[in-house]
This record gives C-alpha cells, structure tokens and sequence, in this order.
C-alpha cells in the first residue's frame, strides 16, 4: 500500500508539471496511454480531487491496518499512550518520506514516463470515483462561489472587525488604523482620493520665469503640472529643483525646457496599482483623466502613503489646518469638497457603503447633490442608512460644509449640535 501511496503522490507531480511540448507529444502520439494524458488534463480540477481521494484514502488504509497489526502482534498486556504516538509517529514519517517526498522527486525528473504508466489507473479511478468526485466538486465550487460573490463591503467590515476583536489594550490607536488602511488600500481607485481639478495649482507654459518663481515661493510644492491653454492640456510636470541652478537667470530664460513629461492614469485605475507604478516609473506624480481625456485631478506618491499610513505632515504644512471637525463622538462637520475616502477613513466605515449612490461622485459635497438631486439649501437634511446630514452652509453652486451623524438611530441630529 504504501508503494501504492508513492505511485499516486508522484503522479500528482507529473501530471501537472507537463509542459506544453510534452502535451503536443502527447496529442501527436498513436500511443493510447499518452493521448489519454491530455484528455485528463482537460479537467484539471476533476484529476485534482480523484488523486487527493485516492493518495487520502491509501494513506488513511495504511494507518489503519498498522495500528491493527500492531494491536494483533504485541505482547504487551498493555500499550502506553507514549508508545502508540511514537509508532504513529514513526508510520507518519514512513508516509511522508516514502510516500511523498521520494516519489515526488523522481516524478519532477521522470514527468513523462510516470504520468504514462499512471494514467490508466487515473482514469479508472475517475470513473468508478465518478460520484464521490462530483459530489465533492459540486461542495467546493458552492463554497468558492459564495465567499467570492461577497459584496466588497462586506468583507471589508469584516477584517475591520477582526482587527477591533483581536486588538487588545496594548494596541495603540494608530497601529488599529494602519492596520484599517491595509485592508482598505487594494478596494480603493485613483479618483477615490485624487485631488480634484478645482484645487490643482498649475502654472501656465507662456509665463515668465519671475511669475513662475513668485508662485512657487507662494504655494511651496516642489512638483507643479505645467498647462498650455487650459488644465485640460497638461504638457509636462515642472521639478522646482531642477529650477534651482537658474534662480539668477534672465527674466527670458525659457524655463520650459526644463518640463519633464506627465504620466497619465484613468480614473477607474486601482491605488495599489498606481503605487507600483510609481515605484517602476521613478515618478512622484500622476496627472488623473477622464473617459474624454480632460484633467480630472492629482495624484501624488505621499497621497498614495497616507491611505495607510494617515496623515504625513512636513515642514510646509499647515499644523493648524482644521480639514473636519468632530462635535461629539457622533457628530462631525466636513468641507463640501472632502473626499468620500477620507471622510469614510476619519468615521471607520467603508467607501463601499455610498455605492448605491453616490453615482460618479467623490467627495461629500458630489453625494449630497445625489442625495438630494438638486444641489441642496443651508438647512436641509436627509438619511441613508446609519447617517443623518445636514446642509451647514451652501450656495448655487456647491454645497460647502455639511454635518454628519454617524449612529444606528436616527435621532434628530439638532438634538445634538
């Protein structure tokens, strides 16, 4: 039996380490045992199960049939708990070194040779097995179809639960969060957290070398997207550093020579994805487009590091910028153009819970005027699902600051402002 063990466990090895050209000898042979090969392969999940059942139910046979064996042929008028585990032990280690290891390893050299003198003992399993196989199959693709059509959201929250259940008093706030930014990081796209078109600082390509410095002494950022005409036609990405060597040049100096080229990204195009695409690129920046090709928003490398890591604050930032503020523990007031994605982050909840509808919209500003489907007044309210929000200010343009409240009840939300 257990030679029995070492012939299946080395044709699971040969039968899925055929490369192409072996299945083409295969097909082209008038060889009955090597056209039978490929035909296996055919249903490579089927082959699987039928050699796991048989390797499974030979190994388990091998263990029984010892045990009684050595029950039948001791003398002991008593057998210690310590000497049945070292002789199941010793039997595992036979299995496994005999059975599997060996075996295996001749069948990595021999992948032709054994899968041919294996292959009509498979596929006479297979048939008589056909049921038990079916039925097994039939168990693994309902559960491989129900954790894989799990709504995003769901799965999300879940992590995000393990994470609060595992916590323990000795884990720090910071470190739940960075875990939460992990789990959140693969789900996220580009325009989630880009920063939008109307808060992009772009210097235009006709302006002289003086205005572009006084701009650049005015809003600090070492990297500034360079347009011709309108945001819409963005010609390349200016590095203040490569500005440097000609601060003393001549007002005519043509400072556009030193434009570097843009890298473009779609909307629809995931964070994890872009960040890759940073690392490869040596590139800092992404210039984020719509389905018509206009500028849709901004994305750079640190924005892509604090959706894990939180907020990284450097010397030119702002300490006291005050992006939201949180009333009570279930009260916050955010700016119109916050991101969905931070908005989500700073409550713990997940941007998937707005998918019905929030439409094309990312920031909280876009899903009040879905909400609502008018661009809404100061003091207006609405509900949807665990949130009240209400219209702070606004004018006909865009909503500017809303109240939030974030609770399982829908309480009137004044009763605690």
């Amino acid at each position: 039996m257990l030679t029995a063990s070492a012939l299946v466990s080395g044709a699971e090895v040969a039968f899925f380490s055929l490369s192409e050209s072996d299945l083409l000898l295969c097909r082209q042979s008038p060889k009955r045992s090597l056209q039978l090969i490929p035909v296996l392969l055919e249903n490579p999940r089927r082959l699987l199960t039928t050699l796991l059942v048989l390797n499974t139910s030979i190994n388990l046979s091998i263990v029984i049939i010892s045990l009684h064996l050595f029950w039948e042929v001791t003398v002991l008028p008593a057998i210690s708990t310590g000497m049945l585990l070292g002789f199941v032990m010793l039997f595992t280690l036979a299995i496994v070194f005999f059975g599997e290891v060996l075996p295996k390893a001749y069948a990595n050299q021999k992948k032709l040779t054994t899968a041919q003198r294996m292959v009509g003992a498979i596929n006479t399993a297979e048939k008589l097995l056909y049921p038990l196989i079916s039925m097994l199959l039939y168990f693994t693709q309902t559960i491989e179809n129900r954790y894989r059509n799990r709504p995003t959201t769901q799965i999300i929250e879940e992590l995000q639960q393990a994470i609060e259940e595992a916590s323990t008093s000795e884990t720090t706030h910071e470190e739940k969060e960075l875990l939460k930014g992990i789990i959140n990081f693969g789900s996220l796209t580009v325009k989630q957290i880009m920063r939008s078109r109307m808060d992009i600082v772009a210097f235009d390509i006709t302006q002289k070398l003086d205005e572009i410095l006084s701009l650049i002494n005015q809003y600090e950022y070492s990297r500034i997207p360079v347009y011709n005409g309108s945001i819409d036609q963005i010609e390349g990405i200016l590095y203040v550093k490569d500005l440097l060597p000609h601060l003393d040049a001549e007002p005519d100096f043509v400072w556009q020579t030193l434009i570097r080229p843009p890298y473009f990204v779609p909307e629809i195009k995931k964070v994890d994805d872009l960040l890759k695409d940073f690392q490869e690129r040596h590139v800092h920046m992404a210039i984020v487009v719509d389905e018509y090709g206009g500028t849709s928003g901004l994305l750079t490398f640190e924005d892509v590091i604090e959706e894990v890591v939180g907020d990284i604050k450097d010397e030119f930032d702002e300490e006291d910028e005050i992006v939201y503020s949180q009333i009570d523990e279930n009260t916050y007031i955010f700016e119109g153009k916050t991101s969905l994605a931070d908005f989500c982050r700073i409550i713990g909840s997940s941007t998937d819970v707005f998918e019905p509808v929030r439409g094309k919209n990312e920031s909280i500003g876009g899903l009040m005027i879905e909400l609502f489907s008018k661009i809404p007044l100061a003091g207006e309210d609405t509900e949807f699902d665990k949130f009240k929000f209400v219209i702070e200010s606004a004018d006909n343009k865009h909503v500017k600051l809303v109240k939030v409240y974030v609770g399982e009840s829908k309480e009137n939300i004044s009763s605690v402002a």
